[in-house]
């Protein structure tokens, strides 16, 4: 039997709960603070949370030096262009990993799963020397190519388990009714697999939104996505870190929010089975 949860554990676990959710999020809220001071009550010691002067000038400088609404519109390019490349090729190769395995079947998915161990920096060089020859260099298409390929074992991955929860009675019913493979996926697998499409594409979404390594190395200006345009503020003159601090807010803010109201969306795809 399952224990009696009783007032002083649910009390103490929830205080707990709260406790380690503002730990966590203590950082982003620090830098919201921050992106409101001014450059020299930002370096102060000891800092002041609340009674500081405020200021919208970091955000004002920020948006007179770079161009925002341009980042962010590659950032949702590239982010979503990649997550959606991805998700179209992923969920046939999943589906054909689930429900049509072959022996070499495992072996495809580690090995998959092989190539997110090796660090970034190891194929710069050469994807670098492709990008250059084929004029891919400061391109959104560049970008959104090298960050499906990048995130494409891990949406795979993710989608193969959600998949492999879906009962085959299903599917082999479709076919008697004589739905093609490609039907099948779109009107009997997809609809099923909702809640794991979100989640994963949600995921994907973040990882694409928040790359910084090969947003930095292949893309200068027109291409530049908003980890690009935070990086700018890193300087040889110094760290700004008020300056620093709005544009990283202003760099989250999107994705933030949308992360706030999809949290029960993502939350369950990644924590139910597929059949309830």
């Amino acid at each position: 039997m399952a224990r009696m949860a009783t007032t002083q554990r649910v009390v103490v676990s929830t205080i707990g709960a709260w406790f380690f959710g503002f730990l966590i999020f203590f950082p982003i809220l620090w830098m919201v603070l921050a992106s409101f001071k001014t450059e020299l009550e930002a370096f102060a010691i000891p800092p002041s949370f609340v009674f500081f002067h405020w200021t919208t000038e970091n955000y004002a400088t920020v948006q007179e030096r770079s161009d925002y609404l341009l980042h962010a519109m590659n950032s949702i390019i590239i982010a979503g262009g990649s997550t959606l490349i991805a998700l179209l090729i992923a969920i046939p190769a999943a589906w054909s990993m689930a429900f049509s395995p072959t022996k070499r079947t495992k072996d495809i998915l580690l090995w998959m799963l092989s190539t997110k161990m090796m660090p970034p920096v190891g194929v710069l060089v050469p994807i670098y020397l492709i990008y250059k020859s084929f004029g891919l260099l400061d391109s959104r298409i560049g970008l959104v190519f090298i960050l499906c390929l990048g995130n494409l074992p891990i949406v795979i991955w993710m989608l193969f388990t959600y998949f492999k929860e879906i009962p085959r009675d299903i599917l082999e019913a479709a076919r008697m009714d004589g739905a093609t493979i490609g039907r099948e996926i779109v009107y009997v697998l997809t609809p099923m697999a909702i809640p794991g499409l979100a989640s994963t594409m949600l995921l994907n979404l973040i990882l694409a939104w928040n790359e910084a390594f090969w947003t930095l190395n292949l893309s200068t200006s027109n291409a530049a996505p908003l980890t690009t345009f935070i990086a700018s503020y890193s300087s040889p003159e110094g760290l700004f870190w008020a300056k620093l601090s709005a544009a990283s807010t202003l760099a989250i803010a999107p994705i933030l929010v949308l992360g706030w109201f999809s949290q029960k969306q993502l939350v369950r795809g990644l924590t139910f089975g597929a059949v309830k």
